[in-house]
């Protein structure tokens, strides 16, 4: 085992690897059996089952945002519920939000199509490099030891200063949250908007291709997201996971839920 570690060459792997231009879904279609090294996370991060509080049922906030658009009793009790959400957890699910269900299931199957396209449809985006407005890549920048790679896919599209038709983004993502978020900060309800934290977007489509060895590497390391905000679309499949006063739990998909994630410049602010 040692001469087989001493031969080893991770940097070699990880070219090899991107060269393909095929992502994590290429390796499985390939028919592989053992999982390469540079996605393998040491056993100290991979999560204790035996010890998890999803057997306690711990759920995370979800918030009725019915009634969120008027300026009454309604509306002071959802931006309550968002204030002690994002404080205490960082991350809550909304129901009765305004995007229609067939949107979302459209976003999901979107989503899985790209990924299960031939092989020769997505190389010309494959790329690491994160300046691309348009990419489909596996590894996000320089892959450097000792970090591990997710076990994923994805497609991201990058939009800046509204390049995007905001008409495009559904308004409780565009206008309700931001508004929300100001006055759960105690500011006043266009605050956000006025230091233009929502002129960005980015979309990011991932696929979590079935792994042969599910128990030596994570679907997305951990991490938080470098952002104001994340509002994310969850299928039925189950496996996100938040950290909670030092625990990992289990987010269980709720039908019709969107998830919101508190990102780092927002709790800066």
């Amino acid at each position: 085992m040692a001469t087989d570690d001493c031969d080893y060459d991770w940097e070699k792997e990880v070219e090899e690897f991107e060269k393909t231009k095929t992502g994590v879904k290429g390796l499985v279609d390939s028919g592989i059996t053992k999982v390469p090294r540079f996605f393998i996370s040491p056993q100290e991060k991979l999560p204790d089952r035996a010890n998890s509080r999803d057997a306690l049922h711990v759920q995370i906030p979800v918030i009725d945002f019915q009634g969120v658009a008027g300026n009454g009793t309604r509306r002071m009790q959802i931006v309550d519920e968002v204030r002690k959400a994002s404080e205490t957890w960082g991350f809550f699910q909304i129901v009765n939000h305004g995007v229609p269900t067939s949107v979302m299931d459209g976003i999901l199957e979107s989503t899985r199509r790209f990924h299960e396209q031939p092989e020769e449809a997505k190389t010309d985006l494959y790329s690491s490099d994160g300046r691309r407005n348009v990419r489909f890549y596996t590894i996000n920048g320089h892959l450097k030891k000792p970090e591990v790679a997710s076990w994923r896919d994805a497609f991201s599209c990058t939009f800046t200063d509204d390049f995007l038709d905001p008409e495009f983004i559904p308004p409780v993502c565009r206008d309700v949250l931001s508004e929300l978020l100001s006055e759960a900060l105690g500011l006043s309800r266009d605050f956000l908007e006025r230091l233009q934290c929502m002129k960005s977007e980015y979309l990011s489509c991932l696929y979590y291709p079935a792994c042969p060895e599910p128990d030596r590497t994570l679907g997305t390391v951990r991490h938080s997201d470098p952002t104001i905000l994340t509002v994310l679309v969850q299928d039925d499949s189950g496996g996100l996971q938040i950290r909670h006063q030092d625990d990992w739990l289990d987010v269980h998909p709720v039908q019709g839920a969107l998830i919101v994630n508190i990102g780092d410049l927002l709790q800066v602010m």
